[in-house]
């Protein structure tokens, strides 16, 4: 896509505001929906995101709006940038602005708790009529701001939409691939966030690289193990939107989830943390929806069943360390591509 074209973005998080200002510098003309107006007047008149990117100064030309209807208006390409738990509210909300055919990107890592239904799944039931594709990998939001090299993966059935997607955001410091794995890339992201809470329990411990070598690994076979049992493709799990993404959240202090597990293994109650951030990290909420799938389906995840004993059953670390070290010893690789 050589010519400028016209964006929305939902939600003026960091993620949202980061590829808002990556367009808006790519010559895109670019609003950022977000609905508190003090916060889209900063955007609009001092070029800065205050709340959440407070040291990277925005392109001028980005703007804000908390009208959903004039931020949408004539677009090209809409990303959903807003909380999983508001997916579907604000879904219902857009359908009524967007045109047939519309370019309707989905870039929230989460699962629908009621129905077990990935975001994706979710804009299909409310806008039909969009053509649906999902953001994903390891993109820690104030990196991309700062212009850190950075991958990510545009996932659709639809080949043209993937190469959109890719014109668009495209930059000297922003790669995008392309996949058709919708289900393996947007799972991914979502299970990616359970492990890296593990992760940052362990750094908190002081474990060493062996151990922290050995759960991302073992983390890795677990989330895919869980997603190809769902209909994925097992290659996926080795990309960008696979192991990237969980090497990336499980090794910095940028991810929120990282931060929550962190301050588990420093012993901290879960409601105090979650009091401290102002909100729950997602991968709090996918550990029940994953626990009560795995149980369900009979899938072997016993770093899931760990943590949720530690966070949901008040185990001690050492009791489920305890337990998992004297479990039945697996096979490393446990499938195969057909």
């Amino acid at each position: 896509m050589l010519k400028s074209s016209k964006v929305a973005v939902l939600g003026g998080g960091s993620f949202g505001t980061a590829i808002a200002n990556i367009m808006a510098n790519n010559g895109h003309s670019v609003c950022l929906w977000m609905r508190n107006e003090a916060r889209a007047d900063e955007i609009n008149q001092q070029h800065i995101n205050h709340n959440y990117l407070p040291d990277y100064p925005l392109n001028e030309q980005l703007r804000a709006s908390i009208d959903l209807a004039a931020a949408v208006q004539g677009c090209d390409v809409i990303f959903m940038a807003v909380p999983s738990s508001s997916s579907r509210d604000v879904a219902k909300e857009l359908n009524a602005h967007i045109a047939d055919q519309t370019i309707l990107i989905s870039t929230t890592k989460g699962i629908e708790p009621a129905n077990f239904k990935l975001m994706s799944q979710v804009l299909g039931e409310e806008i039909p009529q969009a053509r649906i594709g999902v953001l994903s990998g390891p993109n820690l939001a104030k990196e991309i701001a700062a212009g850190q090299i950075t991958g990510t993966v545009i996932a659709s059935e639809d080949d043209a939409l993937n190469e959109t997607i890719q014109a668009l955001l495209h930059s000297g410091t922003f790669r995008v691939y392309a996949s058709n794995d919708v289900f393996g890339v947007e799972l991914g992201g979502a299970l990616k966030n359970i492990y890296a809470i593990i992760s940052g329990m362990a750094a908190a411990m002081g474990t060493g690289q062996n151990t922290l070598s050995m759960l991302m690994t073992r983390s890795l076979a677990e989330m895919s193990r869980f997603a190809v049992h769902k209909g994925a493709d097992p290659m996926t799990f080795l990309g960008l939107a696979g192991v990237g993404d969980l090497i990336a959240t499980c090794m910095s202090p940028l991810s929120r989830n990282y931060r929550v597990g962190f301050q588990l293994g420093e012993g901290k109650a879960l409601d105090d943390i979650v009091a401290e951030l102002g909100q729950v990290a997602e991968g709090v909420n996918t550990l029940k929806l994953i626990k009560q799938q795995s149980d369900e389906l009979g899938i072997y995840m016993p770093l899931v069943s760990a943590l949720y004993d530690v966070i949901y059953n008040k185990k001690t670390i050492n009791e489920v360390v305890g337990a998992m070290m004297f479990s039945e010893q697996n096979r490393d690789v446990e499938f195969t591509v057909q």
